[in-house]
């Protein structure tokens, strides 16, 4: 690093309400250099940024210094930090849904800046905001500016937030894993985006990520963080290729994990799920008063089986209709045609009450465990949910005892069923989901995007949590994801979906090694990967020294 430092950090000390945070932190950005960050929940990354951006919760005591471009922020007052915000530092935040304001429009809130900085007419700033949308891939065509955060879906929040972040052209932008919630290739467009402008404007970036195989491919140097210090740091190739830390090599080892899986039985004679042309439609709002409403086909004639004790994994970017699927395939949603067999049943000829014995046996993991939980019930109550489908009532005594095993499958204690939701971390809420899914002893298991939001040794766990419950009780899973790591790691088959039809299916290990349809491959090119990212900067590395 040649000059000095476009921000440069020193022996930073965080404590809230005497609880030390961060201990003695040291962390500079060049100006046109991408700095990952890396560690676990709870390690301090995102609280190292949010000192940055002098946005710390009350109580909050930093020590040290934190300057950008000669100016100690720690020492700066707030009318200082506010003209500071924004225009000279951008901040794109993990959770794009508590970033944007509800009862706004996107164009206004991307216009605010834009207006409080640069003082330009509303005209102007809308102007602004609709090129600034169209950059990060929501052109007026698919996305007006005079809709709600809660019209979007979470890849196009995350888009609209980045917009706001780089619409002033800040010297330094700070990433809080910008791309957890996005499709692989909607991904790679904004990993490319944040690229971009770093090339363009000389920006500093600061990528904060659990994810090593984006950090290896986007980062110039890396500092890797657990329990609120350093433990780590160095120039992206060499730190991979020197670490001595073993909180380092854990993560890197973790990164990777393919948990140990038993081989399926033979096929079976009849399928567990089997979906026959399956259609399902929505309709959209009027164009004019006397128009006739539009329909938009989210499913379109999908069919597939799945076999008793098998994995599937679907995949697709976000919008293919994958999440309608799953919700048709649990009878949560009507479709306009085709039909769902579950244990030789169509689901949808059923009456009310053989229905609900049938969904005893179809459970599903959502996303966000913790917004599935409500969280002002305990452990226990959440768990015992599904017992409602029991055709027998279940006393109270059972079913503690049936709450108390599920917990004690999971690798939890029976002691955890007296605590609320937010007692306990991330993975642990995301075991307790699986808990709650397991109680009815099903036989399928949808899991939707059941460890997108996790760290990657927690990752791990579950995915040996998962293959653990298909051994031992014989569970066939439905994976959705769009991490297609995952997705190669814990299932026997692939379905690829775009557009609401399946355009490849096959034998997981076949599929990703030699994909046929061009949406596949597309998807595969665009996926991060570890060894192909250090490889690629080995390569530049060595071009630089010849």
């Amino acid at each position: 690093m040649t000059g000095a430092p476009l921000l440069d950090i020193k022996g930073l000390d965080l404590a809230i309400g005497g609880t030390p945070i961060l201990k003695s932190v040291d962390l500079t950005v060049a100006e046109g250099e991408i700095h990952g960050v890396v560690g676990e929940s709870g390690s301090g990354k995102s609280m190292t940024a949010l000192t940055v951006m002098r946005l710390l919760p009350v109580g909050s005591r930093p020590f040290g210094t934190v300057c950008f471009q000669g100016l100690d922020l720690l020492a700066a007052n707030e009318p200082e930090m506010c003209s500071i915000r924004g225009r000279d530092i951008g901040m794109v935040f993990q959770e794009p849904m508590t970033a944007l304001n509800p009862v706004k429009t996107i164009g206004q809130q991307v216009a605010e800046g834009l207006r409080w900085h640069l003082r330009l007419s509303k005209a102007e700033a809308e102007s602004r905001a609709r090129s600034l949308l169209d950059r990060v891939g929501l052109p007026d065509a698919k996305l007006s500016l005079h809709r709600f955060p809660h019209q979007l879906s979470g890849g196009q929040r995350q888009r609209v937030v980045i917009a706001m972040a780089i619409a002033l052209n800040p010297p330094l932008l700070i990433a809080d894993e910008p791309t957890t919630a996005l499709d692989v290739t909607v991904q790679a467009q904004i990993l490319d985006l944040l690229r971009d402008l770093v090339a363009e404007h000389a920006m500093g970036l600061i990528l904060i990520s659990h994810d090593l195989a984006v950090v290896a491919d986007m980062a110039d140097r890396i500092t890797i963080m657990k329990d609120g210090t350093v433990v780590e740091a160095g120039e992206t190739v060499t730190l991979f290729e020197t670490m001595t830390h073993s909180y380092s090599k854990m993560l890197l080892t973790a990164s990777t994990h393919q948990p140990d899986r038993t081989a399926p039985d033979s096929a079976a004679e009849t399928p567990l799920l089997e979906v026959r042309d399956l259609v399902r439609e929505y309709t959209l709002p009027r164009r004019t008063l006397f128009s006739k409403a539009p329909t938009m086909r989210a499913v379109d004639t999908v069919s597939f089986a799945m076999e008793p004790g098998k994995s599937v994994g679907l995949v697709g970017e976000s919008g293919c209709g994958k999440s309608t699927l799953a919700r048709t395939i649990l009878a949560l949603d009507r479709p306009q045609g085709g039909n769902v067999h579950f244990e030789g049943d169509d689901l949808f000829a059923l009456d009310t009450e053989a229905l609900y014995e049938k969904r005893r046996h179809m459970q599903v993991v959502f996303q966000d465990p913790y917004g599935s939980f409500n969280p002002r019930h305990r452990v226990e109550r959440l768990v015992a949910e599904p017992l409602h489908l029991s055709p027998t009532p279940v006393t109270a005594i059972e079913r503690r005892e049936q709450v108390a095993e599920s917990l004690v499958r999971v690798g939890l204690s029976a002691d955890d069923m007296d605590k609320f939701p937010h007692e306990f971390s991330g993975g642990q809420r995301q075991r307790l989901a699986i808990a709650r899914a397991l109680i009815t002893h099903p036989r399928l298991i949808v899991a939707d995007e059941p460890v997108s939001a996790l760290d990657v040794s927690i990752r791990a766990q579950i995915l040996d949590l998962f293959a653990d419950m298909q051994a031992r009780l014989g569970l066939s899973y439905l994976f959705i994801s769009h991490d297609l790591t995952v997705v190669k790691a814990i299932t026997n088959e692939v379905l690829v979906m775009k557009d609401g039809r399946i355009v490849e299916r096959g034998p997981t290990e076949q599929v990703f090694a030699a994909p046929e349809h061009p949406y596949t491959k597309a998807l595969l090119a665009a996926a991060p990967d570890l060894d192909r990212a250090l490889a690629r900067r080995r390569r530049a590395r060595d071009a630089v020294e010849a």
